[in-house]
């Protein structure tokens, strides 16, 4: 429920407040749908298993795999578009409305989609090829990869070189990409000579340092590791990238946000009078 509410109301207000048709809320407008997103295709089945027997068919569940590794790809660069924003906000203010139009905001998202999509593909591809044993009890409360993949009767080593080349893709090239934006963010907020301008500057970064935190240490303490590691360790990285970050997102970029909560205080005002 908290992440329901918490990502369908930024989505809202987003929408409803031309103060926040900028590049940076167009990120976070879709850094919250995708997060809407892959939490319910994850939460609702998990918690279907908390109250009965929980059986999912093969269709099922290669359904649940493509779009879960199609909306946790989509919030990996999704994330690494919005640290290139900050980097041209503070780096390259007299620049920003030219290196982050609309129309180049519009591109980079549909890249995001079409690489989620294409690798969301080559994920379900390679496991649908796979022949599973008679002990199908899958080890997990999702259909994940590593998961499924000690459920077969037959080699995956091409599958773990798959999942190894694109998680490692996922991982470290966002996170060089998001590396470098802000080693550079942080060489001009400290050139900056006020203290008040720093502390404005840090202070529209730090969600953003704390959310890739989060979804990155989480993904990849999952992914870029044998597949005979332990799985209970599995299941609790994936609950903070699948459960717990989607919660906690909207509240980590809103909580010392002054544009959410005027734009939430204009939304209340607004229904009141109505």
């Amino acid at each position: 429920m908290f992440s329901m509410v918490g990502n369908l109301g930024l989505i809202v207000l987003i929408a409803l407040n031309p103060h926040l048709h900028t590049p940076m809320y167009y990120f976070l407008f879709n850094l919250s749908f995708t997060g809407l997103c892959y939490s319910s295709v994850i939460t609702p089945r998990m918690l279907v298993g908390f109250v009965k027997q929980n059986i999912i068919s093969h269709v099922e569940c290669m359904t649940q795999l493509f779009f879960f590794c199609f909306f946790v790809i989509d919030e990996c660069y999704i994330l690494t578009a919005m640290a290139y924003d900050r980097y041209a906000a503070i780096c390259k203010p007299l620049l920003y409305q030219v290196i982050m139009s609309p129309q180049v905001c519009l591109l980079m998202t549909v890249g995001v989609y079409v690489m989620g999509f294409l690798e969301a593909i080559a994920h379900t591809g390679s496991m649908v090829s796979l022949t599973f044993c008679d002990g199908n009890i899958i080890n997990h409360y999702v259909c994940d990869i590593l998961p499924l993949l000690k459920l077969s009767c037959t080699s995956t080593t091409v599958n773990e070189l798959v999942v190894f080349i694109v998680v490692g893709v996922n991982v470290i090239v966002p996170t060089l990409t998001i590396f470098i934006s802000y080693t550079l963010i942080l060489s001009n907020i400290l050139s900056i000579p006020s203290a008040e301008g720093r502390s404005k500057a840090f202070s529209t970064c730090g969600s953003h340092v704390i959310a890739v935190s989060l979804f990155f240490g989480a993904a990849a303490f999952m992914y870029l590791k044998p597949s005979s590691a332990s799985v209970d360790k599995d299941k609790i990285s994936t609950i903070f990238y699948t459960i717990v970050g989607p919660m906690l997102n909207p509240f980590i970029y809103s909580i010392r946000n002054k544009d959410v909560h005027l734009a939430l205080r204009r939304t209340l005002t607004k229904r009141s009078f109505t």
